[in-house]
């Protein structure tokens, strides 16, 4: 049954198939064919021939099965000596083709022994052996040499095209010798391919045999399943007539208690004593029989049992069987692609003799135009040396006349110029003698001024003495110009001592005041406490407590974001930027965030841990959190790590998660008790968007009754279309009280009783609610923009109010800008120029016309931003003759696949580029070389691309809709005051609207050029940045604790 196919391989240096293993060097092949050569050139025209010897190898023992009745193996007859490809033997030395070298076309040089010892390996398969095609191992005395490339590329024919190409570079002609050689290798090439078709026959015999041995097997295990069905079926039937007997004689028991209850006993067993004894024999045979067949069936049962094991066992071979037999079809297959391969590749090498014969022909042209050339050069080479000797001559006396001619002129101009010399001294004698008259008249007027200059000085001594001793009165307490990262930083290290129980409260109010006042005394306490222990600076600080009067407000921001290092929208931006204003305006600031895994921690100074633990209340139990502490941006801010089983902010990104809810109402609570276990004392604090706006019920529910009652709560909401809501049961997680809470004034979603609603919560509880621009105010104070909590801001309309966000003034300058190619400014515009070139440049956009406006946008690809509008606006800049430059991606599947194939359409379009993702150096340098910045919005909050755009010369085109119509003003608007009319709006959001507002755009700039330029600087020179707006949240702030204290004292 089992057969052994011999391994067959072809040899010249080593050509081989293989999937075994280097007898050495344990090199793994597969059965792609991978093809191995080496090439050694011989001075003997022959190619030395590999002397091969095989081994059989069984690599299936351990599975064979002894049958009977199985038929001895036969196997497949040898070849022992196929015939060389190379053709006969000859010397193994390295040989050289009519005097030139040719180089090895392989990927590495080795030297070989003189004889290589080739094994092959042959696998036997349970019932059946495949021989495989296989090369084992090469004993070398270096690095084995392998190029899979040369022999399947056309049967060594490639490489002796390129060494046909060395001998014709170098004059020589291809012997006939060597063509001879190379037909005889094609010959024994196609005997071997007749023998792995051979082999392969044999194989398929062989698998047909494995078939039916297979069917045999499988009508042998049905025979054996059926007669254990008929043991079971016995079996269960002697079980049966075994209960049938227990129910008789439990039957005759009861009859025999009955007779004796009625006196009857005697007579009944007189005469059912043979009665008894009949029935006993006839039972006791009847019995012994069953037990008889009972253990008859039991050994029949035992043996069945053992006949199924063995099937068992038979059943696995036959299933390795299968798999093997799969294994073998799959490598069939490999053969015959393999053989076909083999099949082309001849046909190919037999085209490419044939070419070979025309190279003589070809060479020997090429090698006399080779002559004509040289002999042309020649000529050209010496006509050459005598027309550059001419140009030498000709530049010399070209070199002798220029320095006669600036001699001559030197001459002219020292004549002229001393003519001139007499003429002034002249006039300069006549001038001498005025002066001296008026000399004399001045010097009695100065002696007079000098009078009362002596006079003066005198008045301006006295004075200055005065000032200089009211200067060191004040320098003495006053504030120091000190940079605000030391300012925060010694802040955060009173905070520390705090914390750590090192310093009371009261100490602490005092020092931290000495801290808002920037006093010089603390400044230099600090300063010359460096190089001293804890201890020491810690006595130091505490001799400079005394009664301070504070003089500004204590702002506590309590935010999931802050720029930069925790920035996902315009949020980071608000906090970073209002805080920075804030405390500008001599206020002391604090920001606390949670300490996300993902933040950017190259933008926070001087992070450190605090030596302390904040616990906080959450399901039930008291969790640890770890205190960090750093500056961002001069301010202070404390980082939130919370011990939490369920890691909340180590998650890879800021939002999106499924229990976001819980993840931001544990730190809102967390955030409280940091404030309350410092001692804080804030006038505000201020939480943002609906995941701080826990703070605010929290605050007054549970933290105002502990002590920590001195804040105002101010919340704003910078996107309505964000809310939070969340399952009721939720809000118990962070020990609120649910059920209280869960009314329509309260925190009840007004569209879903079963839900509490965050924002609700904290529009409610809190003393100061605003929104991020005026109009945006407006619009949400309606059902439509309202989003379900139009009716709760409409009946808290008193202390609600919209302000205007500002931008950061320092990052975005187009002055300053280091992201800029050129940097420009509203009195400098030749850099906006410039950077509209660079940006086209490096976009790949043509540059042929320079007056070709620029339209750019960078937005988030979502339906908010009117991606409907954006599109219809790429191709109606095109049409009016302008470009357009498009950066942002979109979380949206279907809008990021749209405009993906808007970007593949204009990929190597000269006046459209779309870069859909967000580049922070790109977006500066497309807002300094746009001309024009579209911003469709459907609504925007606020919105600070089109207040960026202004600010490095972009005129905006935008929808009039929230913060877009409280910085937008349209430059044909008369109802607007001239002076603040900065770009191009239109109210309804479809094409008509956007088309007459990009018309009347490109319209002014092509057609004037002077306004344009005007409006450009205007836009350039408008302030947004955030010092009107932190004067309004300032007056806020004070109004509202001024209301409180108001309200105190009365009571």
């Amino acid at each position: 049954m089992s057969a052994n196919l011999s391994t067959y391989f072809f040899s010249h240096g080593c050509c081989s198939l293989s999937n075994s293993n280097y007898k050495n060097n344990k090199v793994d092949y597969s059965y792609k064919m991978n093809l191995n050569m080496r090439l050694l050139f011989l001075p003997s025209p022959r190619f030395l021939p590999a002397f091969c010897k095989t081994r059989q190898r069984n690599l299936s023992a351990n599975h064979k099965r002894q049958r009977g009745k199985e038929p001895p193996s036969e196997r497949i007859p040898i070849r022992a000596e196929l015939q060389p490809i190379g053709g006969e033997e000859t010397e193994p030395e390295n040989s050289v083709i009519n005097g030139v070298e040719m180089e090895h076309f392989v990927n590495h040089e080795t030297n070989c022994k003189d004889e290589d010892d080739i094994m092959t390996d042959v696998e036997h398969i349970d019932g059946y052996n495949l021989g495989i095609l296989s090369v084992s191992a090469v004993e070398t005395n270096g690095n084995v040499e392998h190029t899979d490339e040369q022999i399947v590329n056309g049967l060594l024919l490639p490489a002796m095209t390129k060494a046909l190409a060395i001998n014709i570079d170098g004059g020589q002609e291809l012997s006939n010798v060597q063509l001879e050689d190379m037909i005889g290798m094609i010959k024994n090439a196609e005997r071997n391919i007749l023998l792995l078709n051979q082999a392969r026959v044999h194989a398929l015999e062989d698998l047909r045999d494995i078939l039916g041995e297979k069917e045999t097997l499988q009508g042998e295990i049905n025979t054996l399943e059926m007669r254990l069905a008929e043991a079971d079926a016995r079996i269960k039937v002697a079980s049966e007539k075994k209960i049938h007997v227990e129910l008789l004689e439990g039957q005759l028991k009861k009859l025999r208690n009955e007779l004796i209850a009625r006196g009857e006993l005697e007579l009944y067993e007189n005469q059912n004593k043979l009665l008894n004894e009949e029935e006993l024999l006839a039972r006791d045979s009847y019995v012994h029989s069953l037990i008889k067949e009972v253990d008859t069936l039991r050994t029949e049962n035992l043996a069945l049992n053992d006949d199924i094991q063995a099937l068992k066992s038979m059943i696995s071979n036959v299933t390795d069987t299968d798999e093997r037999v799969t294994k073998l079809e799959k490598e069939s297959s490999l053969l015959e692609s393999s053989v076909k391969e083999l099949e082309s590749k001849l046909l190919v090498s037999q085209q490419d003799s044939s070419k070979i014969s025309t190279l003589k022909d070809e060479y020997q042209e090429l090698w006399e135009k080779v002559e004509i050339l040289q002999h042309s050069l020649d000529k050209a080479t010496k006509q050459a040396d005598q027309a550059i000797l001419v140009i030498q001559q000709t530049q010399d006396l070209r070199n002798k006349v220029d320095k006669l001619e600036e001699s001559l002129e030197e001459a002219n101009v020292h004549k002229v110029s001393s003519e001139k010399m007499q003429q002034y001294n002249e006039l300069m004698q006549q001038k001498i003698k005025l002066l001296e008259e008026h000399l004399q008249k001045s010097d009695q007027e100065i002696y007079s001024y000098v009078q009362l200059y002596q006079e003066s000085l005198e008045e301006f001594q006295d004075t200055l003495n005065n000032l200089k001793e009211e200067s060191k009165k004040r320098t003495t307490n006053g504030p120091v110009d000190v940079t605000w990262e030391f300012w925060s930083c010694l802040l955060l290290t009173i905070d520390g001592w705090v914390l750590e129980k090192k310093i009371s409260n009261s100490d602490a109010k005092i020092l931290r005041e000495l801290v808002w006042k920037k006093d010089r005394r603390i400044r230099d306490a600090y300063t010359g406490c460096k190089e001293k222990n804890e201890r020491e600076v810690i006595s130091t600080f505490l001799r400079l407590t005394s009664s301070q009067a504070s003089s500004g407000l204590h702002v506590i921001h309590i935010a999931a974001e802050m720029a930069p290092v925790a920035k996902v929208g315009g949020l980071g931006d608000v906090v970073t930027g209002l805080g920075k204003t804030l405390q500008k305006k001599g206020h002391l600031v604090e920001i606390v965030l949670p300490k996300y895994d993902c933040i950017q921690y190259d933008g926070i100074r001087d992070l450190r841990a605090l030596d302390v633990t904040v616990e906080s209340y959450f399901d039930g139990k008291l969790f640890q959190n770890k205190i960090w502490v750093g500056t961002v941006e001069g301010l202070p801010v404390y980082f939130i790590e919370p011990h939490h089983p369920n890691k909340f902010f180590w998650r890879g990104q800021y939002y999106g998660e499924h229990d976001d809810f819980k993840r931001f109402s544990y730190f809102s609570r967390a955030a409280l008790e940091l404030l309350l276990q410092a001692g804080k004392k804030p006038d505000i604090i201020h939480c943002h968007d609906w995941q701080t706006a826990f703070v605010a019920p929290l605050y007054w529910d549970l933290y105002a009754p502990k002590g920590l009652n001195s804040a105002r709560i101010c919340f704003t909401c910078h996107n309505f279309e964000y809310q939070g809501a969340a399952s009721a049961s939720e809000l118990a997680s962070c020990g609120l009280d649910a059920e209280q809470l869960n009314r329509p004034d309260r925190m009840q979603d007004n569209t879903s009783p079963g839900r509490v609603n965050p924002v609700k919560g904290a529009i409610v509880f809190s003393n100061i609610v605003t929104t991020v621009s005026p109009t945006y105010a407006q619009e949400v104070r309606t059902a439509e923009g309202g989003k379900g909590l139009h009716s709760t801001l409409n009946s808290h309309s008193r202390k609600f109010v919209g302000i205007l966000n500002g931008i950061d003034t320092d990052a975005w300058n187009p002055a300053t800008d280091n992201f800029l190619k050129v940097q420009y400014s509203a009195n400098d515009m030749q850099g906006k120029a410039d950077n509209k070139a660079a940006i086209r440049r490096q976009l790949g956009l043509s540059s042929a016309d320079d007056q070709r406006p620029l339209v750019g946008c960078i937005t988030r690809l979502v339906p908010q931003k009117g991606v409907h509008l954006i599109k219809h606006a790429i191709y109606r800049s095109l049409e009016m003759g302008g470009q357009f430059v498009l950066l942002g991606s979109s979380p949206v599947p279907h809008i990021q696949r749209e405009f993906e194939g808007i970007s593949n359409q204009f990929q190597s379009h000269e006046h459209v580029r779309l870069i859909l993702k967000y580049d922070e150096s790109l977006s500066h340098s497309i807002f300094a070389a746009s001309d024009m910045f579209i911003i469709p919005s459907i609504f925007e909050p606020c919105g600070l691309t089109q207040m960026i755009a202004m600010r490095y010369g972009s005129v905006p085109i935008a929808r009039k809709t929230g913060g877009l119509n409280d910085s937008v003003f349209d430059v044909d608007d008369e109802a607007i005051p001239l002076h603040i009319r900065n770009g191009f709006t239109f109210v309804t959001p479809d094409e008509q609207g956007i088309n007459s507002a990009l018309e009347r755009a490109f319209n002014l700039y092509k057609n004037n050029k002077q306004s344009w330029k005007l409006l450009v600087q205007k836009d350039m020179n408008m302030d947004f940045s955030w010092d009107s707006s932190a004067s309004k949240y300032e007056e806020l702030y004070t109004e509202s604790l001024s209301r409180a204290r108001a309200a105190a004292s009365s009571t």
